[in-house]
């Protein structure tokens, strides 16, 4: 009996060391982030589907910077471009509508990158121990198929907010006197959560520990089959419709309410003159001490290297062939949106990867930004 307890305490022991080295503070910049599967042995490439940290050399820069400044070189027309904004929830309502929630797997890397996604009291505890490892032991695995990664929509307002709120960009104060998850005490809002793909890993990792998650998108069709989830409860999450680039549409909740903000995917969807107006309003609705936590594509990532001419319609700014949009973003352009937004800097990261078709023999080079940045006042 004392050996089955013995090994059973062991065996416990391990998995809580794992746990802790996952779930990390991310306050430091980890000194291999993303990942720890590096090719140092160029034999052995087809022996992975993805190796993490690669080096370009001059001439594969060269090659991307080429590539993109030629399918960049025929920008769609004037006239045609305001269709991919005005028409931008119909295309995203029929991607869902043909797709449902077939499309992009379920983020389960979210909390070994994402730790900042627990309550602190889960976390806290776990400070001492985690200082061993790294917040980025574990390797994300962004799913890719031919929407080039994982980017859900930006979103349009349709059912409107479920109570008043603050509206910062107009300066006009509401009170707020009930709310979804208003006595949570730590709040999660996805803005373009699509499916759920990030919303139900996140769902089943916060029951019984008194935290909320807020999920929009401004495609409705999105937020119907968020809500028609098995996993879908109203006791810890709120879906609803919404348009991050309506200035005058507000959220079910107040200013300065939410403990994170995270978007995953959604703001490469925007078009890059609405994307700072985008980030300030979002930024309003964070606690002083909360996070924003993003991941986006980057610059000459595969997908942006595989458009055609006549896609594009502003620098490094693409339509799709069903009509949705994506812009690649460098690590200058995400430090200058977000500290433009009074954001303090907690991780930008470029995250270069290697992706291997070991039947094909063939390799590809992604590109994704992940960045951290808190609300410091």
């Amino acid at each position: 009996m004392h050996t089955y307890k013995s090994l059973y305490l062991c065996s416990v022991a391990k998995y809580v060391c794992k746990f802790c080295i996952r779930l990390q503070s991310t306050a430091r910049r980890p000194s291999a982030p993303l990942g720890a599967r590096l090719l140092t042995n160029p034999e052995d490439i087809f022996q992975h589907n993805m190796w993490d940290h690669v080096q370009w050399t001059e001439e594969e820069k060269e090659r991307a910077r080429e590539k993109a400044e030629d399918n960049s070189s025929v920008h769609i027309p004037l006239a045609e471009q305001g269709k991919f904004d005005t028409e931008a929830c119909g295309y995203w309502d029929r991607f869902y509508e043909t797709h449902r929630n077939k499309f992009f797997k379920d983020r389960r890397w979210l909390f070994q990158e994402f730790p900042e996604l627990l309550p602190l009291r889960l976390r806290s505890p776990l400070a001492d121990v985690s200082q061993v490892g790294n917040s980025s032991s574990g390797r994300t695995s962004e799913t890719c198929q031919d929407h080039s990664s994982d980017p859900p929509p930006r979103h349009r307002d349709a059912d409107g907010p479920v109570c008043s709120t603050s509206r910062a960009a107009h300066g006009e104060e509401t009170s707020v006197t009930s709310f979804p998850g208003q006595h949570a005490d730590f709040r999660i809002l996805e803005v373009g959560c699509g499916v759920g793909n990030s919303v139900f890993p996140i769902v089943k990792s916060i029951k019984e520990t008194g935290a909320f998650v807020y999920c929009c998108d401004f495609s409705p069709h999105a937020i119907q089959l968020v809500k028609e989830h098995p996993d879908y409860d109203q006791s810890v999450c709120h879906a609803f419709v919404h348009d991050l680039c309506e200035e005058g549409a507000s959220f079910p909740v107040p200013l300065q309410s939410l403990d994170v903000v995270m978007a995953v995917f959604v703001l490469s969807s925007i078009h890059p003159a609405r994307l700072q107006a985008a980030v300030n309003r979002l930024t309003t609705y964070l606690k002083p001490g909360g996070v924003f936590l993003f991941r986006d594509y980057g610059r000459y990532d595969l997908s942006q290297l595989r458009f055609k001419k006549g896609q594009c319609l502003a620098d490094h700014f693409y339509t799709r062939g069903d009509g949705t949009c994506v812009y690649f973003f460098t690590r200058d352009e995400v430090r200058s949106l977000f500290t433009n937004a009074g954001l303090e800097e907690l991780q930008n990261l470029e995250d270069r990867r290697l992706q291997v078709n070991r039947g094909k023999k063939v390799v590809m080079h992604r590109v994704w930004m992940q960045s951290k940045y808190q609300k410091t006042h």
